[in-house]
């Protein structure tokens, strides 16, 4: 089920490769050479998991992602950095999750590099592997119990 967001597990693996910070240091902040902000580029696997993950959202109204604030709290999580990174998510539904990985996304519109620390700090890549261990459990378990016919 959650195919569309592990696929770009191994793309991701490697932290480090999240995306880079861009700061302008050619104006010089006058009304003619206004300072630019810095933002992130980001790279192009950590752009095709913030798609997977909205178009995921999309697919799936059923788990009402939408309100990822409010499962995450059910599970004690607050949705800020240092809550969402901690989440021991061993035992976390699917849903849950998925609520985890659109939090992050939707942070990084009120906090620009947000998403870039949530994949350099692992948690992206914890996220994610915990996904490919309730698919492989739904598997086992489909394969253990075959529906009727």
């Amino acid at each position: 089920m959650y195919e569309k967001l592990t696929s770009l597990l191994p793309e991701l693996s490697d932290s480090k490769a999240a995306g880079e910070w861009i700061a302008e240091h050619k104006n010089d902040g006058t009304k003619e050479h206004p300072l630019q902000f810095p933002f992130v580029v980001y790279a192009e696997a950590v752009t095709k998991l913030e798609d997977n993950i909205y178009a995921f959202e999309k697919e799936h109204p059923e788990l009402s992602l939408n309100k990822y604030s409010t499962i995450l709290e059910e599970q004690g999580v607050m949705w800020d950095m240092r809550s969402m990174s901690s989440a021991d998510v061993s035992a976390f539904t699917g849903r849950q999750v998925a609520a985890l990985l659109l939090g992050a996304v939707r942070a990084e519109h009120f906090c620009d590099g947000a998403l870039k620390e949530f994949v350099e700090n692992g948690s992206v890549k914890k996220w994610l592997e915990r996904l490919v261990e309730i698919d492989k459990t739904a598997a086992f378990e489909g394969y253990m119990n075959p529906p009727e016919i």
